[in-house]
């Protein structure tokens, strides 16, 4: 049953309480209307605090203490929401003026004709039920784009939230970019650190990789423990998404790294963050019933992302992204890591590390095209090339990886990481 509208009626005459509960004794029996009196207005704004539904106020101006259109200005500032009805002298227009220029929504005057005073009580219902329900449906807009704004980037929100089919069960086949990220080691981690500094180092370590992905107009799919999927071009497709994601793995690389030495500083050795970059086709959308919710991604280019993801354990990287990537991007920076034989992939996948311009630019990384150059045409001088720049770079784990394959006798850049 609908609860009944309930109207405070601020009056100073002794009378005014008794005519209306008569003339509107049926819709009282009924539950329809509920009245509150109040005898000017300091006592309204108490009863006010003690009935916040009430939906209207009917106020005289003229009473003592507090006049009815001081009670307006008090209505303004705590209770806006409020629809006020004042009544007035016949022909007093200075005060009806002032009243409606300080908020009223309408005016009835003295003396009252009950019929004109029950059609405007009834229509200033109506008009303040509407102004709740759109109040209400703000709130919950407001509540659905706060909680998107936590997968979603900014920009994605804005178009979800203006297209209310976007947020509908369904998928659609889609090219997009397919980032997931790893913190190496985080489980042994969690079974010997005490459980509220896992939580702090956890909720950190997300909110800043999530953040990086919302900066570069990412989505973010899913969060596993310490892994991070995220998408790239979806739901609001755009065309340099590659580019988006390997921009996003780079300064979540940068974000990493500082805070390993972070944490590092307070006696916790944190793993890398290991990232797999790859673009394809895949069937993207929002997938689940009325219980459950989920926008994610399936298809081979969602696991190839992820299988390039681990194989960065296999070759020493921290990123590795497919040449379907590197191929989006006019300008890609990085170089050739090998050809990875992914497991359920017959043909080998090129893999290549995206370095910032100027790390690309270097003498390091011209030397390490021409030692993998050698290596991939099969030339006995790969290994004296690879020898001679881990001397300059006895830090590159990819060319550490190059020259123990070159060692073991490999003249070729295939890489088996089908096996963990």
């Amino acid at each position: 049953m609908k609860d009944a509208y309930r109207i405070l009626v601020v009056d100073d005459e002794p009378d005014v309480e008794a005519l209306i509960t008569q003339k509107f004794r049926r819709e009282i029996r009924k539950g329809e209307m509920e009245f509150v009196f109040a005898v000017n207005g300091e006592d309204a704004l108490e009863k006010l605090e003690q009935a916040s539904d009430v939906m209207m106020v009917l106020s005289d101006i003229n009473m003592p203490k507090m006049d009815g259109l001081t009670l307006l200005l008090h209505l303004g500032e705590k209770h806006h929401n409020l629809k006020t009805v004042v009544v007035s002298a016949y022909g007093d227009m200075k005060n009806i003026r002032c009243a409606m220029n300080r908020g009223a929504f309408d005016f009835i005057t003295k003396p009252i004709e009950f019929t004109d005073l029950e059609a405007t009580i009834r229509k200033t219902l109506s008009h303040a039920e509407e102004f709740r329900k759109l109040e209400l449906e703000k709130a919950e807009a407001e509540l659905v784009q706060a909680t998107l704004s936590r997968y979603f980037s900014p920009s994605v929100v804005e178009a979800l939230a203006s297209d209310e089919n976007e947020l509908t069960t369904g998928g659609k086949r889609q090219q997009a970019t397919f980032l997931f990220t790893d913190l190496a080691g985080f489980t042994p981690l969690v079974e010997r650190t005490a459980p509220e500094r896992v939580v702090e180092l956890l909720n950190d370590y997300i909110d800043g990789v999530a953040r990086t992905i919302f900066q570069n107009e990412g989505t973010v799919m899913k969060v596993v423990g310490d892994s991070i999927q995220a998408i790239f071009g979806a739901p609001v497709p755009y065309a340099d998404h590659a580019a988006h994601a390997v921009k996003t793995a780079l300064e979540i690389d940068a974000f990493a790294q500082s805070y390993r030495q972070t944490w590092a500083e307070r006696g916790v050795q944190l793993g890398v963050t290991r990232m797999g970059i790859h673009s394809g086709e895949a069937i993207i959308g929002n997938f689940g019933g009325e219980t459950f919710f989920d926008y994610t991604a399936y298809g081979d280019a969602v696991n190839v992302a992820a299988r390039l993801e681990a194989a960065n354990k296999t070759i020493g990287t921290r990123i590795c992204v497919s040449s379907d990537v590197a191929a989006r991007i006019p300008d890609f920076c990085g170089r050739p890591a090998g050809l990875l034989r992914l497991p359920g992939k017959s043909h080998p996948l090129a893999g290549f590390e995206p370095l910032l311009p100027e790390q690309a630019a270097s003498e390091e990384m011209q030397l390490y095209r021409d030692a993998y150059a050698a290596l991939e045409a099969g030339s006995p001088d790969a290994r004296q090339a690879f020898a001679s720049l881990l001397a300059q770079a006895p830090e590159d784990p990819l060319t550490l990886f190059h020259l123990q394959r070159a060692l073991n006798g490999a003249t070729d850049t295939v890489v088996d990481v089908t096996t963990k």
